[in-house]
């Protein structure tokens, strides 16, 4: 795939795999639309481009219905193609079942799957217009199983694969086509930011999201499997060979899962 002059809109660009895919897209010729709540590390991270001029910031924030609609309009007014939307906004989670106030629960999922909608529909309408389009969904581990402390995250994760997994056969005789992506663990501050039962962050690092891959690495991953067209794929390092076992033994698969530290 030749990404010279496409136009690529990154939902969660700001931070973690979204700002590590902006760079690398950015440097092979894309021009990136960045996207966000916060609009000064948005600014930050445009600055480090390697072609700032490049790119563009539209400063949304996923749980706030009238900030999607006005990011949405904003986009519009750029008059430009939608060649690929890549979804990496979210939030992560870390407390039981039982410990999480139903308004948390709420607070995921409108993070993690709710507020992708509207951009996924507006994206959709764009893409039937120009006859072709690309979107990329970056889920997680997390979206093929439940796990310790996870439960409305993998929850929110799990509703992404059925919405996008049914949206694609519905667009595909537009020329639009959907990837999910399952990372496993990358060496970002997604469990420093994910929240507790009350939705206070925690603040603190998972030992194995430490010992992950860099996110530079996770962004060859995810270009390298965008560039093949697969429907779904996985990224990361030796825990990958968890997709395989969760397959092909999913009764073994959860006696190893269970023994695994929630952190």
């Amino acid at each position: 795939m030749n990404w010279t002059k496409k136009n690529v809109w990154i939902i969660g660009a700001s931070s973690g795999i979204g700002q590590a895919i902006a760079h690398e897209l950015n440097s092979l010729g894309a021009y990136v639309v960045l996207s966000a709540r916060n609009s000064t590390k948005l600014q930050q991270v445009q600055s480090q481009l390697l072609h700032p001029n490049a790119s563009q910031i539209i400063a949304l924030d996923l749980i706030n219905s009238e900030s999607l609609l006005a990011g949405i309009s904003q986009f519009k007014q750029l008059s430009i193609p939608i060649d690929v939307l890549i979804h990496c906004g979210g939030i992560s989670q870390r407390s039981t079942a039982m410990e999480t106030d139903i308004g948390v629960c709420r607070q995921i999922f409108e993070s993690n799957f709710f507020g992708q909608i509207p951009i996924t529909q507006f994206a959709v309408e764009t893409m039937r217009h120009q006859g072709f389009g690309k979107i990329v969904v970056i889920s997680s581990f997390a979206g093929k199983w439940g796990f310790y402390l996870r439960s409305s995250y993998a929850a929110s994760k799990h509703a992404l694969h059925g919405y996008y997994e049914s949206l694609r056969m519905e667009e595909e005789k537009y020329g639009i086509k959907i990837q999910i992506v399952t990372p496993g663990f990358v060496a970002t501050d997604i469990s420093k930011n994910a929240i507790d039962g009350i939705g206070k962050a925690t603040g603190e690092m998972d030992d194995n999201q430490a010992k992950g891959i860099d996110p530079k690495t996770c962004a060859h991953q995810i270009l390298k499997g965008i560039e093949s067209d697969r429907y779904e794929f996985g990224v990361g390092g030796k825990e990958m060979l968890g997709l395989w076992i969760h397959r092909h033994f999913p009764n073994w698969f959860q006696r190893i899962l269970r023994k695994q530290s929630a952190r």
